[in-house]
């Protein structure tokens, strides 16, 4: 008798895990091998279009300061801003303050022989008008007693006092045109002289300075240059940018409508600054066949932090759209497998499965494309098709109108989409660990658990662990343990 109820309690306890282990296998299959979708709503919010680009800072003008002149450098100008000191880097300076000094022995010595040279032309004049006059006079005279007697003075010597006056009266032309060139050369020598001093030709700053006392100039075949002046550097600046000639078109666009710039440099990444498209220069530039375009971006600098050379990252808003329906951009790059989609919708699907084949062929089928065709099919770009898991976790296609779109949002033109409404995203690979709440329903889990709103591991442990409360069902737990494998170890704990 108490071998039968023996017999009787151990098939009890064996059918009884058995039974568990039974379930559990049949949800494990059922549910555990079905997909996990990710999904993410529809939102509404505000979408802004923007264009990245690099540029980095400028002056709106660099005034480049040189030398007409050779020579050595006598002394640098005094900084007014700082007394005591010479002009530096970073001295302000004004229109006409003296920045540098050439020794002028050299230029004030041809100087003085070209003023010598000019008095010298002068005395040539006064001599020559001397003996023109006295000339004139002697013709006077030969002609007055010709008058009287023509055998007092022949022929001959009539034409000697006509032609020597007329001689003189040349010699005195080249006087003066020798004084006009001696005045040339000085005027040209005092230039020289008044050329040792550099001098600021504007009001600004001095970004850079490239010459020290002492150092010799040599001005024979270019002009050296001395210092690099920006004015107004304190009032505005300029970004010179480059833009991919794909995107130049949205900016004519944006600088149509008039449309910010906001940047940042990296000595204040915590600043936003703010300008607007002064110019895009029709100067491509091509570098391993990528072209781009220089764009202008004019911004002010009051507190001088924008300094020249510094690289800016640019955004460039093109468009703004505010309070409206939002499509996650995950949900229009995701497409499906042909098994996880309906039936009705396979066929969505077919230029997908045609935009994986190698690119060989792709290649291939991009060049007996049209110019018409490839402009149609950018025209249709806005009309896609986002996914809805349905209650048989099988996928339905909703087409819906896209419009402007940022790096996380697109902003729905039309479709049946409502905000709040879930659009899948991602299939993951690892499907969630719901098997385990099957047989936590079994060991006496509450019902309210059943949504699966929670994360799979921690039903599991409770289901774990209220098994373990109850010695008759130590075969489910056993079973439990299997089934989880790879969740936290509470049953080898037991």
């Amino acid at each position: 008798m108490k071998f039968l109820l023996k017999t009787i309690i151990i098939l009890s306890i064996l059918g009884g895990g058995g039974y568990v282990g039974y379930r559990y296998l049949l949800v494990y299959f059922n549910v555990g091998g079905r997909p996990n979708w990710r999904e993410t709503p529809v939102s509404v919010g505000e979408i802004v279009a923007v264009v990245n680009a690099t540029g980095t800072v400028q002056p709106v003008l660099r005034v480049q300061v040189g030398s007409f002149v050779s020579g050595p450098i006598l002394e640098l100008g005094t900084d007014e801003g700082k007394p005591g000191t010479t002009i530096d880097f970073n001295s302000k300076v004004k229109k006409g303050q003296l920045l540098a000094r050439i020794d002028p022995r050299i230029y004030n010595a041809n100087q003085k022989r070209d003023d010598a040279a000019l008095a010298t032309r002068k005395a040539e004049v006064d001599r020559t008008k001397a003996q023109l006059q006295q000339a004139i006079n002697d013709e006077g005279r030969a002609k007055a007693l010709h008058a009287e007697n023509k055998e007092y003075i022949s022929d001959t010597e009539m034409d000697q006092f006509k032609y020597n006056r007329i001689a003189l009266a040349a010699l005195l032309e080249v006087a003066e045109a020798a004084v006009k060139q001696a005045e040339a050369n000085l005027d040209q020598s005092t230039a020289n002289v008044k050329y040792t001093s550099i001098e600021s030709p504007v009001d600004g700053i001095v970004i850079d300075r490239k010459i020290d006392p002492g150092q010799t100039l040599v001005a024979q075949f270019q002009t050296p240059e001395l210092f690099v002046v920006a004015p107004d550097l304190e009032k505005k600046v300029r970004v010179f940018a480059s833009v991919d000639e794909a995107d130049i078109g949205l900016i004519r666009e944006a600088q149509r409508r008039k449309q910010r710039v906001q940047f940042t440099v990296d000595a204040y990444p915590d600043d936003l600054f703010e300008g607007e498209i002064f110019q895009i220069r029709m100067n491509p530039a091509s570098v391993q066949n990528v072209v781009t375009y220089p764009v202008v971006v004019e911004t002010s600098n009051p507190e001088l932090k924008l300094l020249p050379g510094m690289t800016a990252n640019l955004s460039f808003q093109i468009d703004r759209r505010d309070n409206v329906l939002r499509i996650p951009n995950a949900a229009l790059r995701f497409y499906p497998k042909l098994e996880h989609v309906r039936p009705e919708d396979r066929r969505l699907l077919e230029g997908v499965q045609e935009a994986l084949a190698p690119e060989a062929e792709m290649a291939q089928e991009a060049e007996k494309t049209s110019a018409q065709q490839r402009a149609e099919a950018k025209r249709k770009r806005n009309r896609r098709h986002v996914w809805v898991c349905q209650d048989d976790n099988l996928l339905r296609a909703v087409e819906v109108v896209t419009g402007l779109a940022d790096n996380k949002f697109t902003e729905l033109v039309s479709g049946p989409l409502e905000k709040g409404q879930k659009l899948v995203t991602f299939l993951s690979t690892t499907p969630a660990e719901k098997p385990a709440e099957k047989p936590a329903e079994k060991a006496g889990d509450k019902p309210a658990e059943e949504s699966g709103d929670k994360p799979a591991e921690k039903p599991a442990e409770k289901a774990v662990d209220k098994s373990g409360d109850k010695p008759a069902e130590k075969p489910g737990e056993k079973s439990a343990g299997k089934a989880v494998g790879k969740s936290p170890g509470k049953p080898a704990e037991k």
